[in-house]
């Protein structure tokens, strides 16, 4: 075993460069080298690769590598661990670290699991089929969600349904287009070029991924023109667009070494997204006899999935819920409130729902450690310290339910912003009449550890990853030694200045873009916004790129721009947007730069496709609502008899009125009732420091596991999750991703990302049919018996507090300001 001592003979310059690469002076002498190039990867599993198996982070013998393994053929078959690496398949897991797979092969089983170790660069990607298809996606998908989402209850198109549905309109053309070339512009190109391949899928799905959800500025256009009475152009609203859809594009550009090309970014939902699209392309199970094949597989959890979700999503809703301690004394509000999954804490342990066990990510997908974190935070945070502040009347929280995402008066009825509104402004003297707010009391804590989020997470990020951040600085992809990457390189990469100079052209849109629609948002706070951005894009892509949890800046471009741009509700809409929104944006893109990576698509044309995407996607959206507010009667109001009631727009301007009109000077600054709460910002600044060093001391020890940011924001699902959808969801990730993937390794690789797949993509059909069949027409289906109405005649479903007030009593301080 390797130590850190350094032969007599050799040079300064070499003694510096180890001290700079391996010192740490707290551990001991004899740990392995290969134990601190992969320090700070939690998914890198040291019982599996030995130190004679690990590959130097700073170089590789390219002769070592297999020259089949780039040329796409029979090895493209992934059905087997054998035929992932071309190499017999091993007895256990630890067979693994034989060097020739590691040389061969990614490092992480999770990624040998669902993607090719192989390429073929003469497979046809840049063609008709390819947009044509992927245009027409990314006109009507987005522009569906964003009408649809303007309904109570509603369901959206996402990409796992996109993938499924775009291959058989791929094969359709496939048959249908003659095989013949045309020349235009001087260039060539045939309307048929033969199979409709796996590459041509993957960028019809990319472009599609980065618009599914639209774009957030119809947000702010529909509550400008509902709320406020403006009307903003479409021309208006397309600079204003593309300036959110596109700025986090040229982020995930510039940090693509970072996110993109090192195999430890390994982005576990992107695996997902890879295993569907391996299955649905290669010819699985050809020779194997001892087991069901991929596809077969995949086809029956769809299936399963899609029957068994009729059962909690429609014929008995009792088992989604499943507050079972509730329905045996549904009028204690003491267990109501410990037990209860509306607006209790979710002690009830268990839901048969998907989508209630999924709601917080597929427990088949996140890691096991990053599971094991967020379960130890939530416990923490909401079944510990959450009853004690509860159980104390802290926040006069007794007064409200326990967990609910709504704001409450001094009278305990739901807070009506109408009442502190006057011409969609925010009046004080009506507010001083009225109420001020207050937050049940884990929506309150919640808050706390959002704030303690942001500094964790830069914190956790500097002391993990710093060096991997200036050691990337001067790298390039011809230096990554990972397979893909390694096969990456026959393809032209992006320049940068591509990148640079569409961040520009967008950051020049959106500044005239808030002049001429006179938003009050200077142009100072703009340019703020998106600096802002810029300082949290590197921290979030990498934890989510290891854990496949998302981390929002929302709530923190809410809270800066409320505090300098007070009393200005739009301004707040527009901060929150280019400061919460880009972030996310820029996380997408780089987790689709990573889907095109693993399955080799040329970077330059991931560049096109998405930008193409991205316009065509912001001009159909806003043509989509204009058309919905224009022609849709009654829209958005409380009564409107096809219940297109726009919930997401009050949530949205709802948040824009809190922040930019109540402001967090009354809630958070000092003598605010949530002042306490600040102290959470330095909570979570020193909260990773201890963990940091202790891992260090004890390198081998689960230390080196523990994940602040990840713990945190795990609590930040709450509420609306509760206790139900983390236990439920932890119980199930046990299964596979501990027990499973340890005792049953071959199995979890074959089956594991399918199963999550295919129980995704069955829940999703599900819900779509169940909506368009019996609860959309002409009012809907119900079906009213005990299994449906027991979970509703609680007090957790009726969301009843501890203690009530008496008709003309307050609770809370008798003035406010």
């Amino acid at each position: 075993m390797d130590d850190f001592s350094t032969p007599r003979s050799a040079s300064l310059s070499d003694v510096a460069h180890l001290r700079h690469r391996f010192s740490v002076p707290d551990v001991p002498q004899d740990i392995e080298d290969e134990l601190m190039l992969h320090f700070n990867d939690p998914n890198w599993d040291f019982r599996a690769n030995s130190s004679t198996a690990s590959i130097s982070r700073d170089g590789i013998e390219h002769k070592r590598w297999s020259k089949s393994s780039t040329n796409m053929g029979a090895s493209t078959d992934v059905d087997t661990e054998s035929q992932i690496s071309s190499w017999p398949i091993p007895e256990s897991k630890a067979d693994f670290a034989s060097e020739a797979i590691q040389v061969q092969d990614s490092p992480y089983p999770e990624v040998r699991a669902a993607v090719a170790n192989t390429d073929d660069p003469n497979m046809a990607v840049n063609t008709f089929r390819v947009w044509f298809i992927g245009l027409l996606f990314a006109m009507i998908v987005p522009a569906f969600n964003t009408v649809i989402a303007m309904r109570f209850p509603f369901v959206i198109i996402n990409v796992l349904l996109v993938q499924l549905v775009t291959l058989p309109f791929g094969k359709l053309l496939e048959w249908a287009l003659p095989k013949y070339r045309i020349t235009a512009f001087g260039y060539s190109f045939s309307l048929n070029p033969g199979p409709f391949n796996i590459k041509e899928h993957t960028l019809i799905a990319v472009m599609v991924n980065v618009v599914v959800e639209g774009t957030p500025v119809t947000d702010i256009a529909s509550a400008m023109r509902i709320v406020y009475g403006v009307r903003w152009s479409v021309g208006k609203q397309f600079l204003l667009g593309i300036s959110a859809q596109l700025l986090g594009f040229s982020f995930a550009g510039a940090l693509r070494q970072f996110l993109v090309w090192p195999a430890s970014m390994i982005w576990p939902g992107v695996l997902v997204r890879c295993a569907l699209l391996n299955t649905m392309h290669s010819n699985y199970g050809k020779g194997e006899s001892k087991h069901i094949s991929r596809e077969r597989f995949l086809y029956i959890a769809c299936a399963c999935s899609f029957i068994w979700y009729w059962v909690p999503g429609y014929l008995w809703t009792g088992l989604s819920v499943f507050n079972w301690v509730c329905w045996i004394a549904p009028n204690n509000v003491v267990v109501n409130s410990l037990f209860g999954s509306v607006s209790g804490l979710g002690m009830s342990l268990i839901s048969f729902d998907w989508t209630m066990v999924a709601a917080i990510g597929s427990p088949l997908v996140v890691p096991w450690w990053a599971q094991l974190n967020m379960i130890g935070g939530f416990m923490f945070v909401i079944w510990f310290i959450c009853p004690i502040l509860w159980a104390k009347n802290v926040f006069f929280s007794q007064f409200m339910p326990i967990s609910v995402p709504l704001s409450f008066d001094n009278t305990g009825a739901m807070y009506n912003l109408s009442a502190v509104i006057t011409d969609n402004q925010f009046d004080q003297a009506k507010y001083e009449q009225y109420s001020p707010m207050f937050l049940p009391i884990t929506y309150a804590i919640t808050y706390g550890t959002i704030f303690a989020t942001y500094p964790a997470v830069v914190v956790h990020t500097f002391l993990w990853y710093r060096h991997d951040i200036v050691r990337q600085f001067r790298r390039s992809l011809k230096d990554e030694t990972d397979i893909h990457a390694y096969l990456m390189r026959k393809y032209p990469e992006v320049p940068r200045w591509w990148f640079i100079a569409l961040g520009m052209t967008c950051l020049a849109f959106g500044i005239v873009a808030i002049e001429v629609c006179d938003t009050g948002l200077p142009v100072w706070a703009y340019i703020l916004s998106i600096v802002f951005a810029i300082v949290f894009v590197l921290p979030f892509g990498i934890a989510q790129a290891i854990t496949n949890q998302q981390f929002y800046l929302v709530v923190m471009a809410e809270l800066l721009v409320g505090y300098m741009l007070p009393g200005r509700p739009v301004a707040t809409m527009i901060f929150r947007m280019m400061g919460g929104s880009t972030v996310m944006q820029a996380v997408s893109y780089s987790s689709d730069l990573k889907f095109g990576h693993y399955l080799k698509v040329p970077p330059r044309l991931m560049f096109s496709g998405q930008v193409a995407a991205s316009i065509v996607a912001v001009i159909s959206t806003i043509v989509a609502q204009q058309w919905a507010l224009d022609n849709i009667v009654d829209i958005c109001s409380p009564d409107q008899k096809s219940f297109f009631t726009c919930p997401n727009l009050n949530t949205f301007n709802t948040s824009s009125l809190i922040w930019g009109g109540i402001g967090p000077r009354r809630l958070f600054s000092s003598g605010g009732l949530y002042y306490p709460l600040v102290w959470f910002f330095l909570i979570g600044a020193v909260l990773p420091i201890p963990f940091y060093y202790l891992a260090r001391r004890y390198p081998h020890s689960p230390w080196r596991y523990v994940n602040i940011p990840v713990a945190l924001v795990g609590v930040d699902n709450v509420p609306p999750a509760t206790g139900l959808n983390f236990t439920s969801w932890i119980l199930v990730g046990c299964i596979f991703q501990w027990f499973m993937r340890r005792f049953h390794f071959r199995w979890w690789m074959r089956y594991n990302y399918l199963l999550s797949t295919g129980l995704d993509a069955g829940v999703i059909i599900g819900l779509v049919v169940i909506f368009f069949a019996v609860q959309y027409p002409k009012g809907g289906i119900t079906l009213n018996w005990w299994g449906n109405t027991v979970w509703k005649q609680t007090a957790d479903a009726q969301m009843i507090p501890l203690k009530t007030v008496a008709p003309g009593q307050i609770f809370g301080p008798s003035t406010w300001s």
